[in-house]
């Protein structure tokens, strides 16, 4: 399994991006899937879950109404949905895949993309 992000960039607050993560192999369907964030220095947060059904989602309190996770089947790709974006969003941003749901450790993902970049400017 291999995961890839895309979707990060450069805007301003109060914006929207919408982040994806292309994830080929053929695990993809049995796999959890979250978004992890982290600042130079700082270990890595987890942001959001989906499991392989798309039924058990988990986002963290501190972003919850404003980040949203999702996944497409067909498209073998899970999306992170970021709006009313705030300058304190401002990280690196992980896809990462794993066996088991609503996990929120780092540790319990066994697949990680390089990341993508969001910064985001008062």
């Amino acid at each position: 399994v291999q995961v890839v992000e895309s979707g990060g960039g450069l805007v301003q607050a109060g914006g929207s991006l919408r982040l994806s993560c292309a994830v080929s192999g053929d695990t993809f369907s049995s796999s959890t899937l979250a978004w992890f964030r982290r600042a130079p220095g700082k270990e890595r947060e987890s942001v959001a879950t989906i499991n392989w059904s798309g039924r058990k989602i988990d986002v963290a309190d501190s972003v919850k109404g404003r980040f949203t996770i999702s996944r497409d089947s067909a498209k073998n790709t899970v999306y992170l949905e970021i709006n009313s974006l705030k300058p304190e969003a401002t990280d690196f941003y992980y896809c990462a895949a794993g066996p088991f749901a609503r996990e929120v450790v780092a540790t319990a993902y066994d697949v990680w993309g390089q990341g993508t970049q969001v910064t985001v400017s008062s």
